[in-house]
């Protein structure tokens, strides 16, 4: 080799190594961009005392909480009252959250960890379905400015060997995929999978339900027309039986009153009238209320429809037991008048409930629609 070719080699060797140092310092500056967002909170600045809108969206449903005289309500479903305890939740949780990894991703990529924002909707303009898209949340002020805005993606899973559960196979959710706006191409990912970011708006709702309590009667049978059966007790801890006699089958008796005592809904109806013929249930109860619980299967769906309404005035006085002596009369003067206060708030409670149409599942209306056959007792039942 001679000494011009050894001048060249030597030349190419630079030139060779301020690339490599140029690319490494390239690497330790983008090393030193994301891990600074490591430990960085999702949404700095972020204010709940600010939001007065939230909105939910992914491919197939949309909800709009919205604050509006000192309560939140679900604008999909009238300004049906929202549960506050779980939207305070979501936004406390998305306040202290911090991030466990940042990640450069394109746009082309974003449909793998299903970030791709979906499309703005209405009535008219469905959400429009698709693979890859992520929930949006989007929080507004009152002025309808936008505060925060994020598509939460693809669950993080992680493996648990403990966890028996079938579902558990391929790992248990213990993060998401996050892409906040503003932060371009930027994703990063946290270590919660807020499972409670839906966007159904009956995920929403406050679950307040009227409450038949110290049931007397019951009765069930078609709306307009005679009850099929109803039951009674003498007292309120005795035994039910058939109203005109019969052998009544005690579980069923008991099954029936509980459902209608325990009974929940699942979401408020949007189009009540698409039902097949009701069914009316009627209950009396120990103080002097009644409620009237109409329930329709939809046509579409093991679901139904169902209205209620509750009616009477529960006794304003306590009747003394004989003989009682006065400090005990004082006692159960002060309790009953307790329990009155709470019995009128709750009546008036439901009575504003009563005005809307609910969605039951069949599991919990099924023992109120047993026809007099079902509620029978047989005979190899008999004692």
């Amino acid at each position: 080799m001679n000494r011009k070719q050894f001048l060249i080699l030597v030349i190419v060797l630079v030139v060779l190594g301020g690339a490599g140092l140029a690319l490494f310092w390239q690497d330790i500056a983008h090393y030193r961009a994301s891990g600074a967002r490591i430990g960085a909170k999702l949404l700095p600045g972020f204010k709940i005392a600010d939001v007065a809108q939230i909105r939910l969206q992914d491919a197939k449903a949309q909800v709009t909480l919205v604050h509006k005289e000192d309560r939140w309500v679900v604008q999909e479903r009238g300004d049906y009252t929202a549960n506050y305890q779980d939207i305070g939740d979501l936004m406390v949780k998305l306040v202290e959250l911090k991030v466990t990894q940042a990640e450069t991703v394109g746009a082309s990529l974003l449909p793998r960890v299903d970030l791709v924002a979906p499309a703005q909707s209405s009535d008219a303009n469905p959400p429009r379905q698709g693979e890859g898209i992520g929930t949006l949340v989007e929080f507004k002020d009152k002025a309808g400015k936008v505060l925060a805005s994020l598509v939460l993606g693809k669950k993080v899973l992680k493996k648990d060997p403990l966890n028996p559960l079938p579902s558990a196979q391929d790992g248990v959710p213990a993060g998401r995929y996050v892409l906040v706006s503003g932060a371009k191409d930027k994703v990063v990912v946290v270590s919660d999978p807020l499972n409670a970011a839906e966007a159904r708006p009956g995920k929403w709702l406050a679950k307040d339900f009227f409450k038949a309590e110290r049931i007397k009667t019951l009765a069930v049978g078609p709306e307009g027309g005679a009850p099929h059966w109803k039951i009674t007790r003498d007292v309120e801890w005795g035994q039910w039986k058939f109203v005109g006699g019969g052998e009544l089958d005690a579980s069923g008796a008991v099954g029936a009153v509980n459902a209608l005592g325990n009974i929940a809904f699942t979401d408020v109806a949007v189009k009540p009238d698409d039902t097949e013929k009701p069914v009316v249930v009627v209950a009396e109860t120990f103080d002097n209320l009644t409620y009237r619980a109409k329930i329709a299967r939809k046509k579409a769906g093991e679901e139904y429809h169902l209205n209620f309404s509750v009616s009477g005035e529960p006794p304003k006085k306590r009747v003394p037991e004989k003989g009682e002596k006065p400090e005990d009369a004082a006692r159960r003067d002060k309790e009953f008048a307790e329990n009155l206060k709470r019995l009128e708030e709750r009546i008036a409670r439901e009575q504003a409930l009563a005005r809307w149409t609910y969605v039951a599942a069949k599991s919990a209306v099924e023992p109120l629609l047993r026809d007099r056959a079902q509620m029978t007792a047989r005979k190899a039942d008999k004692r």
